[in-house]
Protein backbone atom coordinates (compact mmCIF):
# COMPACT_ATOMS: atom_id res chain seq x y z
CA UNK A 1 0.00 0.00 0.00
CA UNK A 2 2.83 2.66 1.07
CA UNK A 3 4.75 1.53 -2.25
CA UNK A 4 1.73 2.70 -4.02
CA UNK A 5 1.21 5.51 -2.03
CA UNK A 6 4.73 6.64 -2.95
CA UNK A 7 4.43 6.48 -6.50
CA UNK A 8 0.79 8.02 -6.65
CA UNK A 9 1.89 10.68 -4.47
CA UNK A 10 5.13 11.76 -6.32
CA UNK A 11 3.55 11.30 -9.71
CA UNK A 12 0.42 13.60 -8.90
CA UNK A 13 2.70 16.46 -6.89
CA UNK A 14 5.42 16.00 -9.56
CA UNK A 15 2.59 17.05 -12.05
CA UNK A 16 1.28 20.04 -9.88
CA UNK A 17 4.82 21.53 -9.99
CA UNK A 18 5.42 21.11 -13.75
CA UNK A 19 1.98 22.49 -14.14
CA UNK A 20 2.40 25.47 -12.02
CA UNK A 21 6.01 26.09 -13.15
CA UNK A 22 4.07 26.44 -16.85
CA UNK A 23 1.74 29.11 -15.67
CA UNK A 24 4.81 30.85 -13.90
CA UNK A 25 6.70 30.93 -16.77
CA UNK A 26 3.97 31.82 -19.17
CA UNK A 27 1.65 34.12 -16.89
CA UNK A 28 3.55 35.58 -14.28
CA UNK A 29 6.75 36.56 -15.56
CA UNK A 30 8.80 38.95 -13.09
CA UNK A 31 7.58 42.60 -14.15
CA UNK A 32 4.84 40.95 -16.01
CA UNK A 33 1.44 42.68 -17.13
CA UNK A 34 -0.01 40.63 -14.19
CA UNK A 35 3.04 42.18 -11.51
CA UNK A 36 2.51 46.04 -13.26
CA UNK A 37 -1.26 45.57 -12.65
CA UNK A 38 -1.57 44.67 -8.95
CA UNK A 39 1.15 46.93 -7.97
CA UNK A 40 0.17 49.87 -9.15
CA UNK A 41 -2.51 50.86 -6.82
CA UNK A 42 -0.18 51.20 -4.23
CA UNK A 43 2.23 53.61 -6.06
CA UNK A 44 1.26 57.55 -6.08
CA UNK A 45 1.47 60.10 -8.79
CA UNK A 46 5.06 60.72 -7.91
CA UNK A 47 6.12 56.82 -7.92
CA UNK A 48 6.20 56.73 -4.24
CA UNK A 49 5.44 53.58 -2.77
CA UNK A 50 1.80 54.87 -0.31
CA UNK A 51 2.46 52.53 2.22
CA UNK A 52 6.49 51.56 2.42
CA UNK A 53 6.33 52.81 5.92
CA UNK A 54 2.85 51.68 7.18
CA UNK A 55 2.84 50.76 10.87
CA UNK A 56 0.75 47.46 10.43
CA UNK A 57 2.97 46.16 7.20
CA UNK A 58 5.91 47.07 8.11
CA UNK A 59 5.31 46.17 12.30
CA UNK A 60 2.62 43.35 12.08
CA UNK A 61 2.98 41.64 8.90
CA UNK A 62 7.06 41.95 8.44
CA UNK A 63 8.62 41.64 12.32
CA UNK A 64 5.67 40.56 14.37
CA UNK A 65 3.98 38.02 12.44
CA UNK A 66 7.36 37.13 11.19
CA UNK A 67 8.36 36.60 15.12
CA UNK A 68 5.16 34.67 15.87
CA UNK A 69 6.55 31.77 12.99
CA UNK A 70 10.10 31.46 14.31
CA UNK A 71 8.32 31.42 17.31
CA UNK A 72 6.28 28.03 16.07
CA UNK A 73 9.83 26.88 14.37
CA UNK A 74 11.52 27.26 17.78
CA UNK A 75 8.95 25.02 18.96
CA UNK A 76 9.61 22.45 17.09
CA UNK A 77 13.23 22.27 17.99
CA UNK A 78 12.77 22.04 21.63
CA UNK A 79 10.27 19.37 20.92
CA UNK A 80 13.33 17.31 18.85
CA UNK A 81 15.41 18.43 21.50
CA UNK A 82 13.14 17.46 24.63
CA UNK A 83 12.47 13.89 23.04
CA UNK A 84 16.27 12.65 23.92
CA UNK A 85 15.35 12.78 27.30
CA UNK A 86 11.26 12.24 27.60
CA UNK A 87 10.47 8.77 26.66
CA UNK A 88 7.02 9.77 25.45
CA UNK A 89 8.35 12.28 22.90
CA UNK A 90 10.60 10.14 21.49
CA UNK A 91 8.08 7.74 18.87
CA UNK A 92 8.12 11.68 17.41
CA UNK A 93 11.39 12.75 17.42
CA UNK A 94 11.85 12.10 13.66
CA UNK A 95 9.06 14.05 12.60
CA UNK A 96 9.66 17.11 14.91
CA UNK A 97 13.51 17.16 14.20
CA UNK A 98 12.83 16.95 10.20
CA UNK A 99 9.87 19.54 10.35
CA UNK A 100 12.23 22.02 11.84
CA UNK A 101 15.27 21.03 9.90
CA UNK A 102 13.98 21.13 6.84
CA UNK A 103 11.86 24.38 7.54
CA UNK A 104 15.30 26.24 8.86
CA UNK A 105 16.78 24.59 5.09
CA UNK A 106 13.57 25.95 3.13
CA UNK A 107 14.15 29.11 4.15
CA UNK A 108 17.98 29.03 3.95
CA UNK A 109 17.53 27.92 -0.20
CA UNK A 110 15.22 30.89 -0.78
CA UNK A 111 18.17 33.30 1.15
CA UNK A 112 20.67 31.94 -0.79
CA UNK A 113 18.88 32.06 -4.18
CA UNK A 114 17.64 35.82 -3.29
CA UNK A 115 21.20 36.50 -2.20
CA UNK A 116 22.36 36.02 -5.67
CA UNK A 117 19.52 37.11 -7.58
CA UNK A 118 19.82 40.42 -9.92
CA UNK A 119 16.50 41.13 -10.33
CA UNK A 120 16.05 44.48 -8.28
CA UNK A 121 12.66 45.23 -5.55
CA UNK A 122 10.02 47.26 -7.25
CA UNK A 123 11.16 50.12 -5.20
CA UNK A 124 14.61 50.43 -6.92
CA UNK A 125 12.99 50.45 -9.92
CA UNK A 126 10.83 52.91 -9.82
CA UNK A 127 12.74 56.38 -11.12
CA UNK A 128 10.71 59.98 -10.53
CA UNK A 129 10.57 61.94 -13.81
CA UNK A 130 9.15 65.43 -14.49
CA UNK A 131 5.86 64.19 -15.23
CA UNK A 132 5.88 61.75 -13.22
CA UNK A 133 7.92 57.99 -13.03
CA UNK A 134 9.13 55.21 -15.13
CA UNK A 135 9.73 51.91 -14.48
CA UNK A 136 13.58 51.28 -15.09
CA UNK A 137 13.96 47.17 -15.52
CA UNK A 138 17.82 47.52 -15.84
CA UNK A 139 18.44 48.48 -12.61
CA UNK A 140 20.72 46.98 -10.62
CA UNK A 141 20.06 46.52 -7.33
CA UNK A 142 19.30 42.96 -6.99
CA UNK A 143 19.09 40.48 -4.06
CA UNK A 144 15.34 40.71 -4.23
CA UNK A 145 13.96 37.10 -5.46
CA UNK A 146 12.44 35.67 -4.71
CA UNK A 147 10.95 36.73 -2.02
CA UNK A 148 12.54 35.82 1.49
CA UNK A 149 9.77 36.81 3.76
CA UNK A 150 6.99 34.74 2.34
CA UNK A 151 9.29 32.09 2.79
CA UNK A 152 8.84 31.98 6.72
CA UNK A 153 5.35 31.12 5.75
CA UNK A 154 5.38 28.87 3.10
CA UNK A 155 8.27 26.94 5.29
CA UNK A 156 4.92 25.90 7.18
CA UNK A 157 4.27 23.51 3.94
CA UNK A 158 6.83 20.86 5.57
CA UNK A 159 4.05 20.14 7.68
CA UNK A 160 1.99 19.02 4.72
CA UNK A 161 5.02 16.03 4.25
CA UNK A 162 5.76 15.47 8.16
CA UNK A 163 2.08 14.52 8.97
CA UNK A 164 0.92 12.84 5.62
CA UNK A 165 0.61 9.80 6.72
CA UNK A 166 0.72 9.74 10.18
CA UNK A 167 -2.12 12.42 10.51
CA UNK A 168 -3.43 13.65 7.27
CA UNK A 169 -5.85 15.71 8.69
CA UNK A 170 -3.13 17.86 10.23
CA UNK A 171 -1.02 17.52 7.25
CA UNK A 172 -4.00 19.31 5.16
CA UNK A 173 -3.74 22.16 7.80
CA UNK A 174 -0.32 22.72 7.23
CA UNK A 175 -0.60 22.68 3.32
CA UNK A 176 -3.51 25.56 3.89
CA UNK A 177 -1.93 27.84 6.37
CA UNK A 178 1.30 27.77 4.59
CA UNK A 179 -0.34 28.88 1.56
CA UNK A 180 -2.47 31.40 3.07
CA UNK A 181 0.31 32.82 5.16
CA UNK A 182 3.00 32.70 2.52
CA UNK A 183 0.38 34.75 0.51
CA UNK A 184 -0.41 37.13 3.24
CA UNK A 185 3.33 37.74 4.20
CA UNK A 186 4.00 37.98 0.30
CA UNK A 187 1.23 40.40 -0.52
CA UNK A 188 2.02 42.36 2.38
CA UNK A 189 5.51 43.14 0.97
CA UNK A 190 4.15 43.65 -2.29
CA UNK A 191 2.03 46.36 -0.76
CA UNK A 192 5.15 48.42 0.37
CA UNK A 193 7.22 48.26 -2.87
CA UNK A 194 9.40 45.18 -1.32
CA UNK A 195 8.36 42.41 -4.07
CA UNK A 196 6.36 41.65 -6.82
CA UNK A 197 3.74 39.14 -6.79
CA UNK A 198 5.33 36.71 -9.12
CA UNK A 199 8.23 37.23 -6.44
CA UNK A 200 6.63 35.22 -3.44
CA UNK A 201 4.74 32.95 -6.01
CA UNK A 202 8.05 31.63 -7.08
CA UNK A 203 9.20 31.44 -3.31
CA UNK A 204 6.16 29.18 -2.92
CA UNK A 205 6.81 27.37 -5.85
CA UNK A 206 10.70 26.73 -5.19
CA UNK A 207 9.60 25.98 -1.16
CA UNK A 208 7.10 23.17 -1.97
CA UNK A 209 9.16 21.23 -4.57
CA UNK A 210 12.28 21.67 -2.40
CA UNK A 211 10.32 19.94 0.12
CA UNK A 212 9.40 17.14 -2.39
CA UNK A 213 12.67 16.10 -3.38
CA UNK A 214 14.07 16.11 0.20
CA UNK A 215 10.59 14.41 1.27
CA UNK A 216 11.25 11.71 -1.75
CA UNK A 217 15.03 11.13 -0.46
CA UNK A 218 13.73 10.46 3.00
CA UNK A 219 10.24 8.54 2.27
CA UNK A 220 11.37 5.06 3.51
CA UNK A 221 12.12 6.98 6.88
CA UNK A 222 8.47 8.24 7.21
CA UNK A 223 7.51 4.53 5.93
CA UNK A 224 9.35 3.28 8.83
CA UNK A 225 8.13 5.59 11.08
CA UNK A 226 4.56 5.81 10.32
CA UNK A 227 4.67 1.45 10.96
CA UNK A 228 6.38 2.40 14.50
CA UNK A 229 3.82 5.14 15.49
CA UNK A 230 0.97 2.36 14.81
CA UNK A 231 2.50 -0.24 16.54
CA UNK A 232 3.02 2.13 19.05
CA UNK A 233 -0.84 3.10 19.56
CA UNK A 234 -1.88 -0.48 18.78
CA UNK A 235 0.25 -1.91 22.57
CA UNK A 236 -0.85 1.27 24.06
CA UNK A 237 -4.35 0.28 23.37
CA UNK A 238 -4.46 -2.91 24.12
CA UNK A 239 -2.63 -2.57 27.82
Amino acid sequence: MLASDFKKFFLSNGLVLVLTLLMLIFYFPVGGAIDMHLIQPFIDASGNFLYRDNWYLVHLNHKIFKNILIAVYVVFLVLWLASFKVERLKAKRWLYGYMFWVCMLSTTVIGVLKAHSAHACPWNMIQPTALGYVWNFSATEGHCFPGGHASTGFALLTGFFVYRLVQPKLAYAFLALGLVIGFILGWGQMMRGAHFLSHNLWTGWIVFAFNLLVYCCFYSKFEDNAHKLVSSKSSSSSV
